[in-house]
């Protein structure tokens, strides 16, 4: 893929809802965040795996009619050529903050600025509402998605050991958060 110009973002419409899960696909686990928190603030070391694999997540079934035409939630979709090839899923949260459920992009257009797009359509969203920034979970071994939060101006706000505890295989839950200026 060479070019943004040609995707299209648009809004969940009952006709798309088909598209939704398309963006699921597998990603590479690769390394983990080790969190560190000094002096009332947090940081972080990456350590990476010996061993990276491969996971996906459950394709998501919720009621999807809920984020159409929705002034606290939404779901948008990214397109290029007709082909679904990414999605965020936004809430307007309690705390004044958009949070973001989940954001997908296809395996073959990740690195492409697709993930960028779609955080900036959802900045617009929660500015359009007056919300102070954006927020959103990840897993401490989902070190790519990480970096990917850095790198978009989001900076980790805390961290939870508890909250994923009937899953064996993941640590901590690390809360993600970008203020708007």
């Amino acid at each position: 893929m060479n070019s943004t110009e040609e995707i299209i973002i648009s809004p969940l419409k009952e006709e798309l809802i088909a598209d939704i899960n398309q963006t699921n696909d597998y990603f590479t686990v690769f390394g983990k965040v080790v969190p560190s928190f000094q002096s009332g603030t947090w940081s972080f070391e990456e350590k990476l795996f010996d061993d990276p694999k491969e996971i996906r997540f459950p394709d998501d079934q919720l009621e999807w009619s809920q984020y159409i035409n929705n002034e606290n939630k939404a779901l948008f979709l990214a397109y290029k050529n007709n082909q679904c090839i990414g999605q965020i899923r936004i809430v307007k949260d309690w705390n004044r903050f958009c949070y973001i459920e989940n954001i997908a992009a296809k395996k073959e257009v990740r690195g492409h600025g697709i993930g960028s797009l779609l955080l900036k359509k959802a900045e617009e969203w929660a500015q359009e509402r007056n919300l102070i920034g954006m927020s959103l979970e990840a897993q401490d071994d989902n070190l790519g998605a990480c970096r990917f939060y850095v790198k978009q101006g989001f900076i980790l706000g805390g961290v939870d050991t508890m909250k994923q505890s009937y899953n064996p295989h993941i640590d901590t839950t690390l809360y993600w958060y970008k203020v708007f200026k």
